[in-house]
């Protein structure tokens, strides 16, 4: 028992209190006693609220110890109560039990005290244990269902999505930059591109995404985000990118590993409202038995450490203790879904690695993240995609999609570049179409991968037996293990994940045909 105890002790003679007291501190049981002895103090200090035990004689003058344990369980139900007493017998102490005590001790066997305190703490600490361990069983039955719901109503919502986000980019590509409409377009877009961010956050958290691990220079991926951080902060805000000169490589998903820096900034300009500094750095470091504490889980050996330092409005112990449960947030109603550390410590572990932070009100924060080393070289980075405009299409597609306002943006927008479409509304239709087309042939098919009567994939199968060189891009709103049980998300395939704007369509489309 390391804790100080502070108990409270109802005893109307001196002489036992004393005894009590001597008892105590030759069993060795660190403790601070606050004695009373009348009903009137006994409330008044109960009802501070910061006691851990409660020893209590059997018998007073005008007062009856069993009423004044019904007075501690009406206000603290689980703070342990132990009579002391010399005129309680055998049969007392059982009523004494059945009226909520924890334990009694008769004053002329006082050697029981220490160990009946020693167990009514204990007791106390199996409980709470017990429903720390009950809360976190619920919190992840919760988890589970959202992620269950996330993910039945993923599909639908990401073809909404897709939907707004497409014929806003359609909208604009339309209106001159001078007409009016050109600012509700923009709105229109502005906000759904948010919607799909808190889609993927959701998802992400309940771990329905999957990442694409590659052996990566973590100082790499900080300074291609330097800029982006710089737009993200305020201007009143200073940035420090500190890069180590020896920092090594780490295995890990570099858009991932781009999200968590940047919910990181976006958390750090929240907490300076009036300006500060903040500082990203990486260093290469070695954890031994005894630094491993701080970072629970973690092993001996050589790490990559990415510190991320603010100098805002820092933390208060207990909105550390649970800044990365998922919904928890300080921000106003509106302003934080409470998933952005969530998910940040969603992705570390999903990498490997241990993430801590420390932080004071009034002194700032730092969170720091380890990532274990990999000695190996460095995964060649996949080419950018061009940003200019695409060379315009004159080949046949085939468009394979079940939901209607999706296949008719598909349509319109490959339409709008030149191509010949062509479109069905699920995988039987779409080989019937195929089978029975006259003209050019065509050249690829455009499919959502789950559709009632034949699905994407069954259908691109069938195909192949009489059309092998065409081509063909995967689509679905469906999250990525979902996905992955119909054997799209192989190496050789390609696919576009829903919502995808204009540009992304039309550009994944062009560099596959030219490929």
């Amino acid at each position: 028992m390391n804790a100080l105890l502070q108990i409270l002790c109802f005893e109307t003679d001196p002489t036992d209190a004393a005894l009590i007291s001597a008892t105590l501190e030759a069993g060795d049981i660190a403790c601070t006693i606050t004695w009373v002895q009348n009903l009137a103090d006994f409330e008044s200090q109960l009802g501070r609220g910061c006691f851990d035990l409660v020893l209590l004689d059997y018998s007073m003058p005008v007062l009856h110890g069993l009423s004044v344990i019904a007075l501690v369980r009406d206000h603290w139900p689980d703070l342990p109560v132990i009579h002391v007493s010399s005129t309680m017998g055998e049969e007392f102490g059982v009523e004494s039990l059945k009226s909520g005590a924890t334990d009694y001790v008769l004053k002329t066997r006082l050697f029981r005290l220490v160990p009946a305190v020693h167990r009514a703490v204990q007791e106390v600490a199996v409980r709470s244990e017990r429903r720390r361990l009950e809360a976190q069983f619920i919190e992840a039955q919760k988890m589970q269902l959202i992620g269950q719901h996330a993910a039945s109503i993923a599909h639908d919502f990401n073809n909404i999505l897709g939907v707004i986000m497409g014929y806003s980019d359609l909208l604009l590509m339309k209106l001159s930059r001078a007409d009016p409409l050109c600012f509700f377009a923009e709105e229109i877009l502005r906000a759904s591109k948010h919607g799909s961010v808190l889609t993927h956050q959701l998802l992400f958290f309940c771990r329905k995404q999957t990442v694409q691990p590659v052996v990566m220079d973590l100082n790499g991926v900080l300074l291609d985000l330097e800029q982006m951080l710089e737009r993200l902060i305020d201007e009143n805000i200073t940035l420090a990118i500190c890069p180590g000169t020896h920092a090594g490589t780490i295995l890990a998903d570099p858009g991932s590993i781009g999200q968590v820096l940047m919910n990181m900034a976006a958390n750090a300009r929240d907490a300076m409202p009036d300006g500060g500094r903040l500082t990203i750095a990486t260093s290469r470091v070695t954890l031994d038995e005894f630094s491993t504490h701080a970072y629970p889980g973690s092993l001996p050996g050589d790490y990559i450490l990415l510190s991320v330092s603010d100098t805002g409005t820092g933390m208060s112990e207990e909105v550390k203790a649970r800044i990365f449960e998922a919904f928890f947030t300080t921000k106003p109603v509106g302003k934080g879904t409470g998933l952005g550390l969530a998910n940040c410590k969603t992705i570390i572990q999903q990498s490997s690695g241990w993430m801590n932070v420390s932080s004071e009100l009034g002194q700032g924060a730092t969170f720091q993240i380890l990532f274990p080393c990999v000695e190996q070289s460095l995964d060649l980075a996949a080419p950018s995609v061009p940003s200019g405009p695409l060379v315009r299409g004159t080949e046949t597609l085939l468009v394979v999609e079940d939901d209607p306002a999706v296949r008719r943006f598909a349509v319109e927008v490959l339409q709008t570049e030149g191509y010949n479409v062509l479109s069905a509304v699920n995988g039987k239709e779409g080989l019937n179409m195929a089978r029975t087309h006259q003209g050019p042939p065509i050249e690829l098919v455009v499919t959502d991968v789950i559709m009632p009567l034949i699905g994407g994939r069954v259908m691109v199968e069938c195909l192949k037996m009489t059309c092998p060189e065409v081509k063909v891009l995967f689509t679905s709103g469906y999250t990525d293990d979902t996905i992955s049980t119909h054997g799209v998300l192989e190496a050789d395939m390609d696919f576009l994940p829903k919502p995808h704007n204009y540009a992304a369509l039309t550009r994944k489309v062009r560099e596959m045909l030219d490929a």
